[in-house]
């Protein structure tokens, strides 16, 4: 057995009984943050708030948010000190995919099982909730009440650049570069790290940050960890476009074909995506091996990102 699967293997076997129910406190602790954070007093309109609420307030798996309050338990900081990078975090992510559904991009009518934004109300509104989102973001890392000044000035710094050309926005430029286009597996692989592995990354940062981690080999195993369950998170997201049940995921499949889009199984095929998706994940568990038993959540975690089917 391989170095990698052993640690996966100790690791499933060290985890607590109740991982789910850990997963799904913090999926229910974000919800609250988010919801506090919405509130938004003067939104200018009235309905731009009801649109930001509705676009962030809707089920989903919180992946994001999960991953920087098990990296920043797994270090020991307390949870309120986690609770504004998780929310920074998620209100990008949920902004980029209001931007991504509008029709002159992804053209997607349903996300997360609802109308997409820019069909429950309209483009121009989509538009400025993914702007004000955005803003948002910034505004609630930038004023985290339970950081030091340098700890909100390096996540400010690390989520810009998940969230800029030399991630998120840049791998969608790519991505709308490549339509109709074949693609390396190499040229894939570039495209994923930066549209979704980017911001995955930088949760598992910001999570080390809040919990006063400035630098060294521990900082160093959990990017490693965050760049590659980001690039299998994608991969596998590229599979699931393929053959995953359309009433699990809240949204239609069969999208990237549609829209011509080179995608890891189209490039590789079905079952390389497979295997890609494992040796990521191996891969990632075994940066975690600094962090010893202290890593087991994440462990379970990049379990799920691989095995999951939405």
């Amino acid at each position: 057995m391989s170095e990698a699967r052993a640690t996966r293997a100790s690791g499933a076997a060290r985890a607590p009984a109740d991982f789910p129910a850990r997963v799904a406190a913090c999926r229910a602790r974000i919800e609250a943050v988010l919801d506090r954070t919405l509130e938004l007093p003067n939104p200018g309109t009235a309905r731009l708030r009801e649109a930001m609420r509705y676009s962030a307030l809707t089920a989903g798996k919180r992946l994001r948010p999960t991953l920087v309050y098990l990296t920043g338990e797994s270090l020991g900081a307390p949870l309120q000190s986690l609770d504004a990078p998780a929310a920074a975090v998620e209100l990008i992510h949920v902004y980029s995919l209001v931007h991504d559904d509008l029709p002159s991009m992804d053209d997607d009518d349903l996300r997360r099982g609802r109308p997409t934004c820019h069909r429950a109300f309209d483009e121009g509104t989509a538009v400025l909730v993914g702007d004000a989102l955005q803003a948002l973001a910034f505004a609630v890392l930038a004023n985290a009440p339970e950081a030091s000044a340098p700890a909100r000035l390096e996540m400010v710094r690390v989520l810009a650049d998940a969230t800029g050309t030399g991630g998120m926005a840049g791998g969608q430029a790519i991505d709308l570069a490549a339509v109709g286009q074949p693609l390396s597996v190499a040229d894939i692989e570039n495209m994923h790290r930066r549209k979704t592995g980017a911001l995955i990354e930088c949760s598992v940062l910001l999570g080390a940050l809040a919990s006063g981690l400035s630098g060294g080999a521990e900082l160093a195993a959990l990017k490693h960890f965050g760049a590659e369950i980001g690039l299998a998170f994608q991969i596998q997201d590229d599979i699931l476009d393929i053959e995953g049940d359309p009433r699990v995921l809240g949204k239609a499949t069969g999208a990237d074909a549609a829209h011509a889009k080179p995608t890891y199984p189209s490039t590789a095929g079905l079952a390389a995506a497979r295997r890609r998706a494992q040796e990521l994940r191996d891969a990632a568990i075994e940066a975690l091996r600094p962090l010893g038993e202290r890593a087991t959540a994440l462990v379970q975690l990049a379990e799920f990102v691989v095995s999951r089917a939405s």
